[in-house]
């Protein structure tokens, strides 16, 4: 018998998997007994890329923060050399319409994500890019948006229609679409496009992506029951501090943004290394933190990430911070340091974010209906805003 659910922000959560699924299945094609990427979309993208390795992604909202994502991972897979922009800023750094452009010294690539493909201060920023000559990528959710007609490339996702304001499905396929993104830009980098050990690699790393949607289907049980117990738990809270290191940075801003739109509790995402340095003066019973502490043993990388995390737990648990977690399931070193503990089935580094995100939605959605927020409508707040602001 077919689920029924109550609003349409948990059935969007719900429908992720085959989200992902979908989306893969867009980009991934069979070839000769292997696996390999669609060629429908990316010969194209081999005349996008930026001579100098510079990519700028322009995003707004959750959008921005799947480029947090997008940026570490072409940095670190792809040597790229990535900024990311507010869209609403970026689109008017280029002076009036009617005033001489602005010098731009760079030539960067462009990268445009948005739900929607109609957000006003991302359109504009395409715009802007356009004017000023850059080549553009638009990801979005609506293939024939205005965003996918006028951007020189589209990748669109395939997520399916999203009716509930905060964006679930429609932030972690644009993440899978980045990661797709990455593979054959690491391949097109190293020039192992059309060898056999570009295939061998691309093979592997296809497989890993495929394997994410499973892992999220397992664990979503799991992870509703737990997380509507630790909304109750942690209802009375006034404000929460999210925190994450490198890649899952973005998530620890997602996580936080999630909370504050869907319930109404404010929250701020912090680099873990940061809390120190300032934030530390809120933590108290009224503040408690949710920090990511995933690992992949195989990165010597997330292995040091790791290991500053877990000593950063050590002070706070000194420190009688409330603490939930977000760690490796069966890691009881994390679990014995904190509050409250929610396993992530193990996936390498780059791709842990596409499951972390999930229980911290699931999260923000317990913690709404504590609060009486009409989730899948808060107040002030539209899907696509698509009138420019002040």
């Amino acid at each position: 018998m077919e689920r029924e659910f109550p609003h349409a922000m948990l059935r969007e959560m719900w429908e992720q998997p085959e989200a992902i699924r979908r989306t893969l299945a867009l980009y991934t094609v069979e070839s000769e007994g292997s696996l390999a990427l669609n060629p429908e979309y990316f010969p194209g993208l081999a005349h996008w890329g930026n001579a100098h390795g510079e990519v700028l992604i322009a995003a707004s909202g959750s959008s921005r923060h799947s480029g947090l994502f997008g940026e570490i991972l072409l940095e670190d897979k792809c040597g790229l050399a990535v900024d990311v922009e507010y869209a609403s800023e970026y689109s008017l750094r280029g002076g009036h319409p009617n005033a001489p452009q602005s010098r731009d010294l760079r030539n960067p690539s462009v990268i445009v994500l948005s739900q929607s493909g109609e957000t006003s201060d991302t359109l504009a920023a395409l715009r802007e890019a356009r004017v000023r000559g850059h080549r553009t990528l638009a990801i979005t959710n609506v293939e024939d948006s205005t965003m996918a007609r006028e951007a020189d490339f589209s990748m669109p996702l395939a997520a399916g229609r999203e009716k509930a304001i905060p964006a679930t499905k429609s932030f972690t396929c644009q993440l899978t679409v980045l990661a797709l993104l990455a593979l054959y830009e690491e391949l097109s980098q190293n020039r192992l496009t059309f060898t056999d050990q570009g295939r061998m690699t691309l093979t592997d790393g296809l497989r890993e992506l495929l394997a994410v949607p499973d892992a999220i289907e397992t664990q979503l049980p799991a992870w509703e029951t737990q997380m509507a117990t630790l909304a109750k738990k942690y209802r009375g809270a006034a404000t929460f501090l999210f925190l994450g290191r490198g890649i899952h940075y973005a998530i620890a801003r997602e996580g936080a943004l999630k909370l504050k739109e869907a319930s109404y509790i404010h929250a701020e995402g912090y680099p873990t290394g940061e809390l120190k340095h300032g934030p530390n003066a809120l933590v108290s019973e009224q503040t408690p933190l949710v920090v990511l502490a995933t690992v992949d043993p195989s990165d010597d990388g997330s292995v040091l990430r790791y290991e500053k995390t877990v000593q950063l737990l050590i002070d706070m648990k000194a420190q009688g911070a409330r603490v939930i977690a977000l760690a490796n399931t069966g890691d009881e070193a994390v679990a014995g340091l904190v509050s409250d503990c929610v396993f992530i089935t193990p996936a390498p580094e780059h791709l842990l974010p596409i499951s972390e995100v999930v229980p911290l939605q699931l999260f923000a959605y317990f913690m709404a209906l504590e609060h009486g927020v009409n989730v899948d409508h808060p107040r002030n707040l539209a899907k696509a805003v698509v009138e420019r602001g002040v």
